[in-house]
């Protein structure tokens, strides 16, 4: 599916040459839930690269075949997975995808998982495996419902029966990854834990156990991503590398190279394929 920035989109039905792209009316009503309709127009075959984010995205297959993942343990097809935030690379294959995708902030995610973050293991997990006959219920009702926005309402409606109960993240943590947010991924871990009154080695086990990353790792994920996008839209690497707050281009390649698995030229030729 396209990379998707759906927070500034227009909300409803969008289309490009390949892709249609629907978005619920208003958006939703949970909390770090966003979440969009995709469906290949033209039928031709998907070949993907994951690009880590700071989101778990969940996507739920609604199309004829399966979508494929490979990834350095293998191949796998799947009706629905679940990309942790900072996933192995790996490449999404498929043909005629039409899908469902959520994204999930880390507090969102810690919610509705119904498991620990921490548990994904920076893998790509089936849906069926976490969801089990849940997941396999709610794809069964939106393949029956032609309607985009009756797809988002179900999908959102099942969302917030998961909601119903689950349990709060420490108000420590989500402070500390809204302070990595704000801060673009330029930050101490040091001061992170002095602004929540807690130690440094208490902060990084409870923020592990709630996020599934540690401060430093989601910080530099959270920068990544500005960096991803500044060379998906086609900004030079070297100009990248000063505006994003790494130390150096080399800088940048190490860590673009440890969490997408390609160097930043590589990635801004991903242009093509992962935007619509």
């Amino acid at each position: 599916m396209p990379r998707d920035d759906a927070g500034d989109a227009p909300p409803e039905r969008t289309a490009h040459h390949r892709w249609e792209v629907a978005r619920p009316h208003g958006g939703t009503s949970l909390d770090g839930v966003r979440m969009a309709g995709y469906r290949d127009r033209t039928g031709s075959r998907l070949d993907m690269q994951v690009l880590p984010q700071p989101a778990v995205i969940v996507v739920i297959g609604l199309g004829a075949g399966p979508i494929t993942v490979e990834c350095a343990s293998g191949r796998r097809p799947l009706r629905g997975l679940v990309a942790s935030l900072s996933p192995r690379p790996a490449r999404i294959r498929g043909e005629g995808v039409e899908c469902v995708e959520v994204a999930l902030s880390p507090r969102a995610a810690y919610a509705l998982l119904g498991v620990s973050p921490l548990e994904l293991d920076g893998s790509i997990t089936g849906l069926d495996d976490l969801w089990g006959r849940h997941a396999r219920l709610l794809r069964e009702q939106l393949t029956d419902t032609a309607s985009w926005q009756e797809r988002l309402a179900l999908t959102e409606g099942f969302l917030r029966r998961r909601a119903a109960g689950a349990p709060p993240m420490a108000a420590e943590v989500a402070a500390t990854w809204d302070a990595i947010v704000a801060g673009r991924g330029r930050v101490r871990v040091a001061d992170l834990a002095a602004s929540c009154g807690w130690s440094r080695k208490r902060l990084w086990a409870r923020f592990s156990a709630q996020i599934g990353l540690t401060p430093k790792r989601a910080a530099m994920l959270v920068r990544f991503d500005h960096a991803a996008r500044a060379l998906l839209a086609g900004e030079r690497a070297g100009d990248v590398a000063a505006a994003c707050g790494y130390a150096d281009q080399p800088h940048l390649h190490r860590d673009i190279q440890a969490l997408a698995g390609c160097t930043p030229g590589a990635l801004a030729g991903l242009t093509a394929s992962t935007e619509p």
